[in-house]
């Protein structure tokens, strides 16, 4: 692909004085519009319905927590680099999944190599203040995901390549064209299973990378609008943390959210943990996995040595 770029040259002209022209009148400007909220269908609502019962559940087994973990959920550099070489260095699906079967498959380095413009979207079903309220926070995790990487990271509508789209099931059953759009290489397998999501399947995320390559070029996250507060929240932490290239899931990570056990909705110490490692500069994007286990196990025992846990 060949870049262009033009410059404007900056050029002053001398010219006489004149009278400034008289201000054109103004006219008055109707004020903006808020945008059209469509109330969700019934089966939305029983979704919302479920989604909260779930979450109160969750709740009342220990679960969903946000405390980061603590005393109770200890690591060592060596759990923290095998973790490490599982969720980065595999795939929870392969790149045609239906989202149906997880099936890891091993992967080389995946991660961003450029900035991040990431837009916060939103169905026509989605209220306006849950909007307001999503928005916030995609931006405060947003600039975590930033500070934890090192990737400039703005919330920006020009010309986004990270899309997080929060949907009611109304929405997203309508959104095939838009992401075929949005993603003109995706599968008909993975449309498909977008638009007619099973509800234990809560949020996903889609990353794209040129032919060949290993750096992500778009990434669209989708999370469900039924969602009570703490689960959009989780679906936002994992989701959003998933498209920075930490792709799969461990049942032996602890404390993390890439684990499907629901013990942490929020990103952990471990997790920010996994996040430096896979932007820190000893790794290259696209490594095989054979050469970056070593590096990380190196990378792990530094963090750790230095009281990074």
């Amino acid at each position: 692909m060949l870049a262009l770029a033009a410059a404007l040259m900056g050029c002053e002209l001398t010219t006489p004085p004149v009278a400034p022209p008289e201000p054109p009148p103004v006219e008055a400007s109707e004020p903006p519009t808020e945008p059209i909220v469509t109330p969700p269908s019934q089966a939305s609502r029983d979704l919302a319905t479920y989604y909260t019962r779930l979450q109160n559940d969750l709740l009342a087994q220990g679960l969903l927590r946000g405390d980061g973990g603590g005393p109770d959920t200890p690591f060592t550099d060596t759990q923290l680099a095998r973790n490490f070489v599982r969720i980065a260095l595999f795939n929870e699906y392969r790149d045609d999944s239906d989202f149906q079967r997880p099936q890891a498959t091993v992967s080389k380095l995946r991660r961003w190599t450029g900035p991040i413009r990431m837009s916060v979207e939103f169905g026509d079903t989605v209220p306006l203040a849950q909007r307001d309220a999503d928005l916030a926070s995609v931006s405060a995790y947003a600039a975590r995901l930033g500070r934890a990487t090192g990737v400039p990271i703005t919330i920006t509508d020009q010309n986004p390549n990270f899309r997080v789209l929060f949907l009611g099931e109304d929405d997203r059953r309508t959104y095939a064209p838009r992401l075929r759009a949005l993603i003109p290489s995706i599968s008909d397998a993975t449309v498909r299973t977008f638009v007619n999501l099973p509800r234990d399947q809560l949020c996903v995320v889609i990353g794209t990378f040129a032919p060949g390559q290993s750096s992500y070029v778009k990434a669209v996250a989708m999370i469900r609008a039924e969602h009570p507060t703490l689960m959009r929240s989780a679906c936002v932490h994992e989701e959003l943390a998933q498209g920075m290239g930490l792709a799969n899931d461990s049942p032996g990570a602890r404390p993390s959210i890439f684990n499907d056990d629901e013990e942490f909705a929020l990103l952990t110490t471990h997790d920010e943990l996994l996040l430096r490692m896979l932007y820190d500069p000893r790794l290259q994007t696209g490594m095989e996995p054979a050469v970056a286990a070593p590096i990380a196990r190196q990378i792990a025992r530094e963090y750790l040595e230095t009281g990074s846990s």
